[in-house]
């Protein structure tokens, strides 16, 4: 007989595609929200605030959505929790693009609502999922793989939207504005709505395949009691101050990462930049959290441990953020795109320290820390509003600066509270 030790089933390399094939889609899905901004502000004619309404309804999903995902979780496993996930998304993609090419503007944020709820449930599985398919010490790398799955995917989601919807974006306003009768007027909008319709359409279709796909998989169904941690060392999640924490630290985290990347259009439309450059900043945020992602997985935790590089992430963040404040036009954009070298391996360090001891609680918690995603759509939505009474670039600073201090908080002692002491954990 072996004596080897068990090992924690990962479903093989087969196993690994397939949770980063979900990862690249809710990238995917997720990072479509900047160059969405845009598109709704023209569609819609709105203003910032009201563009800002996209990531508010999709964020919010996660807040009202993710306990409920967890309960659902604990009926139906991990794995058909996920293709569950998926079919809900595919609903979403139908009603946005069907919606959006009736110019309902309420109807359209319903779409994005339900997708988000798809994403709450899928993301309630699949981080925790990730923590759990190794060492402690290991997941910010294991996560970080995903990560990188995740911002490819947020780096060609602006181009491929702009090849797909934005095509000719720079000169629409002028034929709006031109248009000679109001009839004419809404027919272009019209038109220029029902761009997303196919698109969306097949999205739909992608999804659903994906769900099955997940469904029928050979991935292992982990369960809560498999991750790493004992559950009599933490009775309950309100004897674990780490964790509630961590979900301030990831709601202000998630803040700062969708202002960078989503809000970072209306940020260079700030400077008089113009629409046809704009569309693609978010792709430029992104590309710069992959290759924050890939930093992370070469040195986590082979050279510094997960939260001394949250530490240090945050205290970059700090640094760009005044960068930013202190210089214009594109260079002030560099600085907002770099916050995603910043941001990147956030993510994957609040979330394995957060939930780390929980145990059986595992599922609780994770939903508490998706709930957190939140901040996505409340400080982007408050960036808007304080940039109508103060400077944008101060509005910006004002919001980012305490944010990034409150994560280098939690990276240098706020993951180690233990019941109502601070107290040293092994890293």
């Amino acid at each position: 007989m072996s004596n080897a030790p068990p090992t924690t089933p990962t479903g093989g390399p087969n196993g690994i595609v397939a949770i980063g094939v979900l990862f690249f889609i809710f990238g995917f899905v997720t990072w479509l929200n900047g160059p969405l901004i845009t598109f709704v502000k023209l569609a819609f004619t709105l203003d910032d605030v009201n563009a800002f309404l996209v990531p508010m309804a999709f964020y919010l999903s996660y807040f009202f959505l993710a306990l409920p995902a967890s309960a659902i979780l604990r009926r139906t496993g991990m794995k058909q929790g996920m293709a569950i996930g998926l079919f809900v998304m595919a609903l979403g993609s139908v009603l946005f693009g069907q919606f959006t090419t009736m110019r309902d503007y309420p109807g359209a944020l319903t779409g994005l609502f339900v997708t988000g709820a798809g994403l709450a449930l899928l993301q309630t599985a699949s981080n925790p999922y990730v923590c759990i398919l190794g060492p402690h010490e290991s997941a910010a790398r294991r996560i970080a793989v995903m990560g990188i799955c995740h911002k490819f995917a947020g780096v060609i989601a602006p181009f491929v939207f702009a090849a797909l919807v934005l095509k000719g974006v720079e000169n629409f306003d002028t034929a709006v504005a031109n248009a000679p009768t109001a009839e004419a007027r809404e027919a272009l909008l019209d038109a220029f709505a029902a761009r997303v319709h196919w698109p969306y359409l097949l999205m739909a279709g992608l999804l659903a395949l994906l769900g099955v796909w997940i469904a029928r998989s050979k991935l292992p169904d982990i369960r809560p009691s498999e991750t790493p941690g004992s559950a009599a060392e933490i009775p309950s999640i309100f004897a674990a101050p780490h964790l509630w924490l961590g979900v301030v630290c990831l709601f202000l985290y998630v803040g700062v990462e969708v202002m960078a990347g989503d809000a970072i259009g209306l940020y260079g439309a700030g400077f008089g930049l113009p629409v046809s450059a704009t569309r693609f900043f978010t792709s430029y945020t992104l590309t710069a959290m992959l290759i924050g992602y890939v930093a992370g997985l070469f040195v986590i935790p082979r050279f510094i441990s997960q939260q001394s590089y949250l530490a240090l992430s945050a205290a970059l963040g700090v640094l760009l953020t005044i960068g930013a404040y202190l210089t214009t036009g594109k260079t002030s954009v560099a600085f907002i795109a770099s916050l995603g070298f910043a941001n990147a391996m956030m993510w994957p360090a609040i979330f394995p320290l957060a939930i780390r001891g929980l145990g059986r609680h595992t599922e609780t918690g994770s939903a508490l820390l998706i709930m957190a995603i939140a901040g996505g759509a409340l400080m982007p939505y408050a960036f808007g509003l304080l940039k109508e009474r103060v400077d944008f670039q101060l509005a910006y600073a004002l919001l980012a600066v305490p944010s990034y201090l409150y994560i280098l908080f939690y990276g240098l002692t706020g993951y180690a509270a233990r019941r109502r002491n601070l107290i040293s954990v092994s890293p």
